[in-house]
């Protein structure tokens, strides 16, 4: 299974995937009009420590919402993830048994491998 993760609107998220064409057998989604679901953050999850990893403080709603001075937990990373798209990192690349997540350029430079050897 390949899967991209990512943000239709994200400028960063659109540099990156142009990093990471071609697209041939790599299922690209949206997560704006769709969001996450649960199954679907299962998967990425069974795929890295904790959702911690996946989740984005650098979303606005992370400040405005005052959790950057609260501690949070397992289950609160999955929550926020699942209730608001803004939360997950991204992009999010999978690669069969493989994660990659967010824009670091080293997650790149690996997911781009991944997906094309």
């Amino acid at each position: 299974m390949k899967k991209i993760y990512h943000l239709e609107t994200c400028k960063t998220c659109q540099k990156i995937l142009k990093e990471l064409e071609p697209f041939d057998g790599i299922e690209l989604r949206e997560i704006k009009s769709k969001g996450v679901t649960p199954s679907e953050l299962e998967e990425m999850r069974a795929l890295t420590d904790n959702y911690e990893d996946l989740f984005s403080r650098r979303a606005m709603l992370f400040r405005q919402r005052g959790l950057n001075n609260q501690e949070l937990g397992e289950d609160d990373y999955k929550d926020l993830i699942l209730e608001h798209y803004t939360f997950l990192k991204r992009p999010v690349v999978v690669v069969d048994d493989q994660i990659f997540i967010g824009n670091a350029k080293k997650q790149v430079e690996a997911a781009k491998t991944a997906l094309h050897g």
